[in-house]
């Protein structure tokens, strides 16, 4: 386990967009290798990772946030304010990546925790909502830190592809 002492977690801006690339290229690989055909891999990785991809998300309101341990770039996720749904304001957690390396060290728990922050300096009361794959791994980790299934779904993305996804959930309060 990282301390909270070990890991520093900044709001990233465009001049941090390829290093947000270069580690997708690594961790959300890994992630799906057992899951995604080669070709919705290639496929997803321009739609979400691309370059005019990542500008027009941070245009579109997705804040990045990039943990550091020793320094060292480890991990990042997005979030994207959505609107209010029955009087609470629903935040898309797009992204939580943590390097393969870096796992289960505890880095993924802090961003989620940078998430809640964001979400909390916002609106109150709010809900946290992200698309997991129901064949993720990710999925017990989200339970571990409070997460809960709220539906899940079949999302086509384009050329025949879809996701297989959880829609999980966390009030904020």
């Amino acid at each position: 386990m990282v301390s909270m002492s070990d890991v520093n977690i900044i709001k990233a801006g465009v001049e941090d967009l390829p290093l947000i690339h270069d580690m997708a290229q690594v961790v959300f690989r890994h992630t799906y290798r057992d899951i995604l055909s080669s070709r919705q891999m290639e496929y997803m990785m321009e739609w979400m990772y691309s370059f005019p991809n990542l500008h027009k998300q941070l245009s579109d309101g997705h804040v990045y946030y990039i943990a550091y341990t020793y320094g060292r770039p480890c991990g990042y996720m997005s979030i994207q304010k959505e609107g209010i749904d029955s009087g609470v304001m629903v935040f898309h957690l797009h992204k939580l990546y943590v390097m393969p390396s870096e796992q289960g060290k505890g880095v993924g728990t802090l961003l989620f925790k940078q998430a809640v922050a964001h979400v909390s300096g916002c609106f109150k009361p709010s809900r946290i909502e992200l698309n997991v794959n129901r064949m993720n791994a990710a999925v017990e980790f989200y339970r571990h830190i409070g997460m809960r299934i709220l539906r899940e779904g079949d999302f086509h993305i384009g050329e025949g592809f879809y996701m297989n996804d959880y829609i999980m959930g966390a009030d904020i309060v």
